[in-house]
Parts: structure tokens; sequence; C-alpha cells
């Protein structure tokens, strides 16, 4: 159980790298959507928190992060980014990706809590519940946003404004 637990914390840690990853670039084009930009830059903010609780949580156990990992999954995240700067609708296509990772990300501490519970690993719950309540909150925004985002590009495409980012 232990085991299964530190490589999910050790996954955990390079997904929020990945996360960081493609928020950072994603908040540098949303010139158009200051209200998305706002709360990428807050959950900026909350990931940071996330790995420092993740890096608490292995030092708790003598273990640390996979550097390989970290590197492995911020070069997807960046390549994630990139990939959607050329489609005409890239707010519309952020959207959708950023729904999609924050409920994998959901599912993932997810998991930690249940291996947390199970494997007697009490310490660690609190902060993984904080993460995962982060991560649902901000799974929600982009989900109810959606609908906005879609008729404020549709809008600014019609004026022919810039609508992509």
């Amino acid at each position: 159980m232990r085991d299964i637990f530190v490589v999910g914390l050790r996954d955990a840690h390079a997904l929020e790298h990945q996360a960081l990853a493609l928020m950072n670039r994603q908040v540098d084009r949303l010139a158009n959507y200051p209200e998305i930009e706002a709360r990428l830059r807050s959950h900026i903010e909350e990931t940071h928190g996330q790995v420092e609780r993740i890096e608490e949580i292995l030092a708790s156990l003598d273990e640390s992060h996979s550097s390989i990992k970290d590197a492995g999954l911020a070069v997807a995240g960046n390549l994630a980014a990139i990939g959607h700067v050329f489609a005409g609708d890239e707010i519309i296509k952020n959207s959708f990706a950023n729904h999609a990772f924050e409920n994998f990300e959901v599912a993932s501490y997810t998991g930690l809590i249940t291996l947390a519970e199970d494997g007697g690993f009490t310490s660690a719950i609190t902060g993984l519940k904080q993460s995962l309540g982060e991560e649902q909150a901000m799974a929600e925004f982009v989900l109810s946003g959606i609908p906005d985002i879609t008729r404020k590009f549709v809008a600014r495409r019609a004026a022919g404004e810039t609508a992509s980012h």
C-alpha cells in the first residue's frame, strides 16, 4: 500500500507540474478573456500550494518527487498548450481541455485520499482533501464558463475582432 501511495503522490506531483506548464502558457494569451485569466492566475497559486503539500507528504514518508516525471509532464503540458495556439477557436479548445484535465486531477486526488485512508496515512488526508476541493472548484468554474466563453467567442468573431484568445 505504501509503495502504491508513494507512486501516486509522485504522479500527482508531476501532474501538477504539467498543469502549471499548461496554465502558464495559457494566461499570457487571454487578453480578450480577463475573467479566465484571473481565475487561471489564482489557480496557478493554488497549484503551487498543491505541489508543496505533496512534497510535505512525500517528505513525511522519507520520499521525494520524481524529477524525471516532473520534467516529462511539464513538457507534455507545454506541448498541449502550444497545440491549441494554432486553432482558430483556441479559447474554446482550451476550455474543453482544461475541464478534462481538472477532472483528471479530481480523480487523482480521490484515489490518493482512498489510499491514504485505507493505508493509514492519516496525516496526508487533510492536505489531499484541500487539493481535491481546489480542483473540484476549478473544474466547476471551467465547465460553468463554457457557455459564456462560447458566446463571447462567437460575438467577437462576428464583430471581426480577435476571438481565439
